[in-house]
C-alpha cells in the first residue's frame, strides 16, 4: 500500500470500514487463540500451562500488530517489518513453549499453526505464502510426533482450519484494499480537476495578456520610429500604449477574480481596430445574434490568438474574419495574404492550446497555407 494513501482518520466513512475490517479480523484470529487455551485446561502440569500461556498470549499480541499494520496503510514500513519480526520469532519459540502441553490429549500447537497459515496472506505474497503454508505443515507435523499425538490431526487441523481463516482474512483485506485505492481514486480526481483549473486559468492569463502585450509592443516601437519625424503622431500612439496597458491590467484583475466571459463583439471591434491601426485591412462581420454564450467566448479566444498571429508572425495587406452558424456548428474564419515562411502553423504554442481548449469543448481548430494565404478555421458546438 502506498504511503501517500489516504488516512481513514480524515474520512469518516473510511474509518468506520477500517474498524469493522479489524474487528473482523480479530474475531478470527482470537477464535484460532482461544482454541489453543482449551489445551492449558487439559495439561495437568502448572510448568508446561504456565510456558504454553506465555507463549499463546505471545503469539496473540504479535498477530494482533501484524493485524493492525495490514489494514494501516499510512503506518511506516519499519514498523510493518518489525511486527512481522516479531511474529516469525515468536512463532519458532511457541514449538517448545506451546508443543508440549496437552501432548497427546488436544492439538494444541496445530491450532496456532492454523492460525499462522491464516495469516500467511497478510504477510507474504502467493509463493511466500505457499512456503509458510508448508512449512508450517511439516512443523506441524514434526510436533505431533515428538509429543506423540496424532499426525493426521495436526495437519488437518492445521491446513483445514489454516486454509479455512487463510480465505477470509484475504478477502476481507483484499475488499479493504479496494476501498482505500477508490478513495485514492477520488482523491486523485480532485488533484486532476485542480490542476485542470489551474490549465484552464494559465490560458486565460495567455489569451488576455498575450494580444494585448504584442500590441503594446508593436505601437510602442512604432511611437519610437515616428518620435523624429511626425512627434503628434507619436504621442497618439504612446497615449494608445498607455490606454492598452491599462486596459491589459485590468482585464488581468478581471481574470483573477473569476472567470471573464468575453463578448465576441467586443473583442471583434477590438481586434479590427488594432489590425487597421498597424496598417492591415480587415473586413470584420457582426457575429450571429442567437450565438449561445459559451460558443461565442470559445470563439473569441481564438479571435484573440489569430489577431495576435497575425500581428506578430506575419506582414499582412489584408485579414478577412467570418463567423457563420449551421445547425448545432458555429463556425469561424480568419484569413490573412502574410504568411509567407514565418507564419503561424499548427505546431506554435498557442494554437497548439486553442486546439486542446476547443478539443475539450468538443470543437475542432484547422489550419491552412496556400500560397501567402494563411486561413484558420474553428468550429464548436452550439450548445443551447
Amino acid at each position: 500500500m502506498s504511503s501517500e494513501a489516504v488516512t481513514p482518520r480524515a474520512d469518516r466513512r473510511l474509518h468506520r470500514a477500517r474498524q469493522a475490517t479489524l474487528l473482523s479480523l480479530a474475531t478470527g484470529v482470537w477464535t484460532t487463540v482461544l482454541l489453543p487455551a482449551v489445551g492449558l485446561t487439559r495439561d495437568p502440569d502448572p510448568g508446561r500451562v504456565a510456558l504454553g500461556a506465555v507463549g499463546i498470549l505471545a503469539f496473540a499480541a504479535t498477530q494482533t500488530a501484524v493485524l493492525y499494520a495490514a489494514v494501516t496503510p499510512w503506518l511506516d514500513q519499519r514498523w510493518r517489518r518489525r511486527a512481522q519480526l516479531s511474529l516469525a520469532v515468536v512463532a519458532v519459540l511457541t514449538v517448545p513453549l506451546v508443543g508440549p502441553v496437552a501432548a497427546g490429549v488436544w492439538p494444541t500447537w496445530a491450532w496456532l499453526g492454523a492460525s499462522l497459515i491464516g495469516m500467511a496472506p497478510l504477510l507474504v505474497r502467493h509463493l511466500g505464502a505457499l512456503a509458510v503454508t508448508g512449512g508450517t505443515l511439516l512443523v506441524s507435523a514434526g510436533v505431533a510426533w515428538w509429543t506423540g499425538g496424532s499426525v493426521g490431526r495436526y495437519l488437518a487441523v492445521t491446513g483445514g482450519i489454516g486454509a479455512g481463516v487463510a480465505a477470509v482474512n484475504w478477502f476481507q483485506v483484499w475488499f479493504w484494499d479496494l476501498l482505500v485505492e477508490a478513495r485514492q481514486g477520488q482523491a486523485a480526481q480532485a488533484r486532476l480537476a485542480a490542476a485542470e483549473e489551474r490549465l484552464r486559468f494559465a490560458r486565460d492569463v495567455h489569451d488576455v495578456l498575450g494580444h494585448r502585450l504584442t500590441v503594446i509592443a508593436l505601437k510602442a516601437e512604432l511611437a519610437a520610429r515616428l518620435a523624429p519625424v511626425d512627434p503628434e503622431r507619436a504621442r497618439r500612439e504612446a497615449t494608445d500604449v498607455q490606454r492598452l496597458a491599462a486596459s491589459a491590467l485590468t482585464e488581468v484583475r478581471e481574470t483573477v477574480h473569476g472567470y471573464r466571459v468575453v463578448d465576441l463583439g467586443e473583442q471583434l471591434i477590438a481586434v479590427a481596430g488594432v489590425l487597421r491601426s498597424c496598417g492591415v485591412r480587415c473586413t470584420v462581420p457582426a457575429p450571429p445574434v442567437d450565438l449561445p454564450p459559451r460558443a461565442a467566448a470559445e470563439l473569441a479566444a481564438v479571435l484573440r490568438e489569430a489577431g495576435t498571429n497575425v500581428l506578430r508572425h506575419s506582414r499582412a495587406d489584408w485579414c478577412r474574419i467570418h463567423i457563420d452558424q449551421e445547425a448545432d456548428v458555429a463556425r469561424m474564419t480568419v484569413a490573412n495574404d502574410g504568411a509567407g515562411d514565418r507564419g503561424a502553423d499548427e505546431h506554435s504554442h498557442g494554437l497548439r492550446g486553442l486546439a486542446e481548449r476547443l478539443a475539450a469543448a468538443g470543437g475542432e481548430l484547422r489550419v491552412h497555407r496556400e500560397d501567402a494565404v494563411f486561413t484558420l478555421e474553428a468550429t464548436v458546438p452550439v450548445v443551447r
